[in-house]
């Protein structure tokens, strides 16, 4: 045998051993085949729309479970509490940090599925959150106010412009979350200012609706004790909302929520949760027959976060239009529970399945979520179909793609 036929038959021994190994320990699975893309300069992916190629980042060090034919990447660290992610009108990923008070730019411009670099957009506001773009401008939810800048694409800065309106301040579900309508309709999200009271601000708890300019901002919704993200469905133009129920009632209650935000909707807070189930511990005396009910109930404590229609040429055909929801975990359970991205079955205005999309944010067996690696808080997709996540605790983004 010469020199190469020597190469060529180690080649295979490796590859087999690689196999048989990976049938035993399904985690070396997509660490094995990762490595093999870098090595053969991240071929291609995406033969039915755009052309990306996989990311050249690091491996998360904590073993994180996908499906079949998904591998993840870090796209950016050192992000402190990152939170809601925002492309904005050139591409470029915005992510904030409320607790630094500072919203954050991480360009790609070489495409490799890497930030570039961390640029500070704004800093030192008041627990800046919710990001949306409309009309070129940037608006951005802080605890007490919405406000709207200018922005530049070329240097990545962004300049005040107006405070479009106040709100109440508080320091409990205090992530303000922004979103626009096709109309332009503006709507925030103002979380509670307790776990479960009867609020003195008529915003509190609440969907608030503005037009662009930020007019006459009014309660669209109520009875919402924490609708911590938003998401505008493209196919019926409402917003659909994550529910946060009130704790101390067990493990097993109140339920978390996934609900359709209508116009004049009353969610129950603080006197009813679920599907207009009374709070006697709250109020003996509740009445929830004119409450709206969750579209999807959600076991209670999951903490779902950010949430995101899937339009992707990267994922399963089946799955466009379905939802993807950061459950960030929770925090009143006997034992830890959430930590997980899920992918939820949409038909029409209903959710018909849910199963596991990106496990191991926390080990197995942990006795409290202070054991976990990280906590998943918000999803979004580029154009390109690149999933993106924001992990608060670690401070990282993590980039989801499809491996073949």
């Amino acid at each position: 045998m010469n020199r190469i036929g020597y190469i060529l038959a180690g080649v295979g021994l490796l590859a087999l051993a690689g196999i048989v190994y990976s049938q035993k320990n399904p985690n070396y699975q997509q660490s094995l085949y990762v490595k093999t893309v870098l090595k053969s300069d991240s071929p291609n992916i995406g033969t039915n729309g755009p052309i990306t190629k996989i990311s050249v980042g690091k491996i998360p060090i904590f073993p994180l479970n996908l499906p079949t034919g998904f591998v993840i990447h870090i796209f950016a660290v050192g992000l402190g509490t990152a939170r809601d992610l925002q492309f904005s009108p050139g591409g470029t990923l915005l992510v904030s940090n409320p607790d630094a008070g500072n919203v954050y730019a991480l360009p790609d411009k070489n495409n490799d599925g890497v930030a570039d670099s961390v640029r500070t957009v704004i800093s030192g506001e008041n627990r800046p959150h919710g990001l949306a773009f409309y009309q070129g401008k940037l608006f951005i939810a802080e605890v007490d106010k919405v406000v709207r800048y200018s922005w530049n694409e070329t240097t990545l800065t962004a300049t005040k412009e107006k405070v479009l309106f106040s709100l109440p301040e508080n320091l409990d579900h205090n992530n303000r979350t922004i979103v626009f309508d096709s109309t332009g309709r503006l709507f925030v999200s103002v979380g509670s200012t307790c776990n479960v009271c009867n609020e003195s601000s008529i915003f509190s708890g609440t969907i608030v609706v503005s037009d662009s300019n930020g007019n006459n901002p009014t309660v669209f919704a109520k009875g919402q004790r924490n609708a911590p993200f938003m998401q505008i469905n493209p196919t019926s133009g409402e917003p659909w909302a994550t529910g946060m129920g009130r704790d101390y009632l067990g493990d097993n209650l109140p339920p978390d929520e996934i609900n359709i935000v209508k116009q004049g909707g009353d969610y129950g807070w603080p006197n009813c949760y679920g599907n207009k189930v009374p709070d006697y511990t709250f109020n003996p005396g509740a009445n929830c027959s004119n409450t709206i009910s969750p579209i999807y109930e959600i076991p209670a404590h999951n903490a779902p976060l950010g949430l995101v229609f899937i339009n992707s040429v990267q994922f399963p055909k089946d799955w466009q239009g379905d939802l993807l929801v950061a459950y960030h975990g929770s925090w009143n359970s006997s034992a830890p529970v959430g930590y997980k991205v899920v992918h939820l079955k949409v038909s029409g205005n209903t959710i018909t399945n849910s199963d596991d999309f990106i496990t191991g944010f926390i080990p197995a067996g942990a006795l409290t979520g202070a054991n976990s690696f990280g906590r998943p808080v918000d999803l979004t997709f580029d154009s390109k179909g690149n999933l993106y996540l924001s992990d608060d605790k670690t401070g990282n983004i993590y980039i989801v793609q499809k491996s073949i």
